[in-house]
């Protein structure tokens, strides 16, 4: 399992260059796939939204653009450097119903049952214990409350050829081009070739105790979107 330490110092060292790397080395698609996330959430019309792993805030934002005033969303990540990325986006916005905290996912510091929303963005790959970390958004999830979770998946099976190489040989260089740390990204594609496929995150999801759990696939199964309701 990932090792919540060098996680936290791996980001740290990326912060800076952590969006225009994303933006780069996807291609672009990342935008996309953050798109169908917000676009989903917003169909529920939830009053409270919880983003963990926020990073920098990409999803907490756009979850507020075209949102009423009143909806509120707190963006937790247990990494500093990168919230005080999302602290300079905001002060340059016009974001006051989004806020940003400090804190560790498997641990949060928040209530039971006080959101109608909580997403994860390629963050739940990261943590280091998967089971914990998903029964923590459910205890604060309001009973019917629902998880989004948008993560690298395993692609179909003509792509992964192509998908592979591409995460072995090419994009580490592209990152050291970009961000000048090579093995910070060495190490993000190893956990996407670990990380289980859609199915098998489906089961992690029903087995912490969610129900109306769907997956659904986008860029030929690099990714996907779960979705599932307390």
């Amino acid at each position: 399992m990932p090792d919540p330490v060098a996680v936290n110092s791996m980001f740290a060292r990326i912060a800076r260059r952590y969006d225009v790397a994303n933006h780069l080395l996807s291609l672009g698609v990342d935008i996309r796939w953050r798109r169908k996330l917000v676009k989903t959430v917003r169909r529920a019309e939830p009053n409270a939204i919880l983003d963990l792993a926020t990073g920098s805030g990409d999803v907490a934002f756009a979850l507020s653009r075209g949102m009423p005033e009143q909806v509120q969303i707190l963006g937790v990540d247990f990494c500093q450097p990168m919230l005080d990325e999302a602290e300079i986006k905001k002060r340059s916005s016009h974001y006051a119903n989004v806020t940003f905290q400090q804190g560790d996912a498997l641990a949060l510091p928040l209530a039971d049952n006080s959101y109608d929303a909580v997403t994860i963005s390629f963050g739940l790959r990261n943590m280091s214990d998967l089971r914990k970390s998903l029964l923590e958004m459910r205890r604060v999830l309001r009973p019917g409350g629902r998880m989004y979770v948008l993560e690298f998946s395993q692609p179909y099976r003509w792509f992964r050829p192509l998908y592979y190489f591409y995460l072995r040989r090419i994009l580490p260089g592209l990152a050291q081009i970009v961000t000048g740390d090579r093995d910070a990204y060495v190490y993000l594609n190893q956990t996407i070739e670990k990380f289980p496929n859609r199915d098998g995150l489906s089961e992690e999801i029903r087995a912490c105790g969610f129900n109306e759990v769907t997956a659904r696939s986008m860029s030929f199964g690099i990714v996907a979107l779960h979705e599932a309701v307390k």
